[in-house]
């Protein structure tokens, strides 16, 4: 697993290897190779990711977590020597707020909106309760075996 961090805003080394650990994970569930993934992560400012959200979303406001994905479909993914799935943005202060809102850990957090945006860049969404409960069911298998949960 070859996780490509900017240097900017770098999270601690704990987080970055609850990264590391749980994108091998999710890159599992879908029986994909981790030694053959490069992600991508970059961590920006509201005004940052707010500015990402306007351009690429088409939405006026901040958000948590940004995901641009590489590819598709997963049997796109399976033709590939290395697979760079594609690039994960985390706004570092929105993650905070949230996690003081929600009542955890920092690290719980920022590792929980890329584990989400990870599922994102293997072909998941959550565009109607469906997509919704079957993604949340393998974002908290993730976090439930790396050790972080609610």
């Amino acid at each position: 697993m070859n996780l490509i961090f900017s240097d900017e805003r770098m999270p601690g080394q704990t987080v970055v290897d609850n990264m590391t650990e749980a994108a091998k994970l999710c890159v599992l569930e879908e029986d994909l190779d981790p030694e053959r993934v490069e992600i991508s992560v970059t961590f920006v400012s509201t005004e940052e990711i707010h500015e990402l959200n306007k351009i690429y979303c088409g939405k006026d406001s901040v958000t948590d977590v940004l995901s641009f994905p590489q590819y598709d479909s997963l049997k796109e993914m399976r033709n590939e020597r290395v697979l760079c799935l594609g690039d994960v943005v985390i706004c570092s202060e929105q993650a905070l707020l949230q996690a003081d809102e929600f009542g955890h850990s920092s690290e719980r957090e920022l590792v929980y909106l890329f584990v989400h945006s990870v599922f994102h860049l293997l072909g998941y969404d959550h565009m109607n309760e469906d997509e919704k409960s079957e993604m949340r069911t393998q974002e908290e298998k993730i976090m439930s075996q790396i050790g972080l949960l609610r």
